[in-house]
């Protein structure tokens, strides 16, 4: 007996070893049918996710968390209904650029630019907080669906372009400044999308600056003008008052806020692409900013010379930029396209940029990301870091504004916080 049950074992151990060996064979065949070389990034993440583990991790994270949608993001659900990404940017465009001009009209012309500092310092919070809360998360891991678990594969010279992006947007803004910085005679602070001027306690007083020195430059030429010249504007018997000379930074302003109102519309239509959630986001966090931004310019404007009236067509001549930036980005979007969108040759491996799986419209949101740092930091942080000498108002005057800044970054934490 002993015998024949040894002799059964024995032989339930070889035909286990021929199974065993069979399907390492099998195994071994399957896996050089799929080259893992061939396949794109893309690829891979869509055959990881039909692994067992991904597939558990998904179904418990769908039956532990109860989908929920905040009032913020039903009232963002509201305000941007399209499907359509293009439509939602151009949308959010006209959020941003009609509402705070219109207000322009209910500001009196003599508002000081610093009375805006806890404004500007609520609107600089949301800005840090969608940039790296919403922004800078979404460039390197993507967006993942409510209710899904998925899986990345981390790609580092996609990594690596991705930084490079956003370094290009912060030195393209760096660039703009002391471009406008050496156009200004290096006088004063200049503006920078409201931004690298933002109002604050230096901010008039910089504003005063340049335009002085840009007055004494043109005073000579003012004295050539001679005696009868200068009575017929200043006589009493004159009918018309005197003409108030606008001055070059007020053109110079004009130019800027321009230039940089199309990088407003860039990051609402990448944003857009990216996610509706990452677009009502920054949508908010840059309506937050464009009113005390409209606000101070308006009051450089004026105090450049010009009148109220023709200081608000100007400005809606600005918000222009923004049309044009989305315009660009939509344009760019479409037709350069986005890892998401464009549908590339299967087991060709990675189509994009440079080997990787990045298109050309992926660099918009990086792009704009590093404007936003900049805007953020370098554009305000300098002057909020002025003092004057009463040190009790300073202090007030930082905590106000310390916690206007957490207010701003409170917000965008907690719209994507599960």
């Amino acid at each position: 007996m002993m015998g024949m049950k040894g002799l059964r074992l024995a032989l339930l151990a070889l035909v286990a070893i021929l199974i065993c060996s069979v399907y390492a064979q099998e195994t071994e065949k399957s896996a050089v049918k799929i080259d893992v070389g061939s396949l794109s990034t893309q690829e891979i993440e869509e055959q990881l996710q039909s692994c067992p583990v991904v597939e558990q991790l998904t179904a418990h994270h769908a039956s532990e968390g109860e989908e929920h949608s905040s009032m913020l993001q039903q009232a963002f659900k509201m305000l941007f209904p399209f499907t359509s990404p293009a439509i939602n940017s151009f949308v959010a465009t006209a959020y941003i650029s009609g509402p705070p001009n219109f207000l322009l009209a209910l500001v009196p012309t003599n508002v000081d630019p610093s009375s805006l500092n806890t404004m500007v310092a609520f609107a600089v919070g949301g800005l840090l907080g969608d940039t790296l809360f919403h922004l800078l998360p979404e460039i390197f891991l993507g967006e993942v669906p409510e209710g899904e678990v998925r899986v990345r594969l981390v790609e580092p010279n996609k990594n690596l372009l991705l930084g490079v992006a956003i370094m290009v947007g912060f030195v393209t803004f760096v660039a703009m400044d002391k471009g406008l910085r050496i156009a200004t005679g290096g006088e004063g602070h200049t503006h920078d999308h409201g931004h690298s001027a933002e109002p604050s306690n230096g901010h008039l007083g910089d504003a005063k600056a340049k335009a002085s020195a840009l007055e004494d430059k043109d005073s000579g030429l003012r004295n050539r003008k001679g005696n009868d010249a200068k009575a017929s504007a200043t006589s009493p018997s004159s009918s018309e008052p005197p003409k108030k000379e606008i001055k070059l930074s007020a053109y110079l302003n004009i130019i800027a806020d321009f230039t940089h109102n199309i990088t407003d519309g860039l990051a609402l239509s990448s944003s857009f692409y990216a996610s509706p959630t990452i677009g009502a986001t920054t949508t908010l966090a840059v309506f937050c900013h464009e009113i005390p931004h409209e606000v101070g310019d308006f009051a450089l404007l004026i105090q450049g010379g010009m009148s109220k009236k023709l200081a608000m067509g100007l400005q809606f001549v600005t918000a222009m930029g923004a049309v044009l930036g989305t315009a660009i980005g939509v344009a760019v979007q479409e037709f350069g396209g986005n890892s998401a969108s464009v549908e590339l040759a299967k087991g060709l491996g990675n189509q994009g940029l440079l080997g990787t799986s990045l298109q050309w419209g992926d660099l918009l949101l990086p792009f704009t990301a590093g404007t936003f740092l900049y805007v953020g930091t370098v554009g305000v942080i300098p002057e909020m870091l002025e003092t004057g000498p009463n040190k009790l108002k300073e202090l007030k005057g930082m905590l106000v504004q310390f916690l206007a800044m957490a207010a701003g970054a409170g917000i965008m934490l907690g719209i994507s916080w599960e």
